[in-house]
């Protein structure tokens, strides 16, 4: 999104160019099972980033009041610090591939404790702590939302929606990414599976509900399948 609002500013205003940004985002592979982006919020996005190209977002490390105190840190290029930042990422997934670039990561925001798919690691540091943190792209946000994230805590393999088949794999207590949908918006929380009403399954798919938790709100409600994805580490 960041490159073409470089590249193809005076697309911007068209209905079919966002229409076709709009179907290629819904059909990608990170948004399985998640709400089908509309034409006008890419238009929206587009509007809102045009009027905020004139404002200088402050570095995140410009956060730190002391200097002398800042964390060090690195781009997330070709060395091999970054490879093993990414290796480390694989290991907790419990993933084994040959090429990093097939993998793809969702992570946690501080903003809203919901999570996003990750497009890009851009650097890594290690806190005073010893702990290490990457800062993060989001999947259809710009650099103004970048963050800093703990690698433990809060980035972990992208979590596959449950086919219909695979409902009998989820278990009371068992942790579930879930889809929290509101009249406003339509987000991804972990939440945690108190109860399951087991039903027989039809034409269309699984029929079971599933009484569920939300972590970061304590709050409740019965969902299908359809709403909940495996999570994978």
């Amino acid at each position: 999104m960041e490159k073409l609002f470089m590249e193809s500013r005076e697309l911007l205003q068209s209905k079919e160019f966002c229409q076709k940004l709009a179907r290629n985002f819904s059909s990608s592979s990170g948004r399985a099972g998640k709400p089908i982006v509309k034409w006008n919020e890419v238009q929206n996005w587009f509007t809102t980033r045009q009027q905020e190209s004139e404002v200088k977002v402050p570095s995140v490390t410009n956060t730190y009041k002391d200097e002398s105190r800042l964390p060090q840190t690195c781009l997330l290029n070709d060395g091999d610090q970054s490879c093993q930042i990414l290796k480390g990422l694989v290991a907790k997934v419990g993933e084994k591939v040959l090429d990093l670039s097939e993998l793809e990561f969702e992570a946690k925001s501080s903003t809203d404790g919901a999570w996003y798919d990750v497009d890009m690691f851009l650097s890594h540091r290690v806190t005073s702590s010893g702990e290490t943190e990457v800062c993060v792209r989001f999947v259809g946000f710009g650099a103004e939302e970048d963050e800093w994230v703990n690698v433990k805590k809060a980035v972990r393999g992208l979590s596959i929606p449950f086919e219909h088949s695979e409902c009998c794999k989820v278990m009371v207590g068992g942790l579930v990414l879930c889809l929290q949908e509101r009249r406003d918006q339509s987000i991804h929380y972990d939440a945690h599976v108190l109860e399951i009403e087991r039903k027989t399954h039809d034409i269309r798919g699984c029929r079971c509900l599933f009484f569920i938790r939300y972590d970061h709100d304590c709050s409740e409600e019965t969902v299908r399948l359809r709403r909940l994805c495996r999570v994978l580490g």
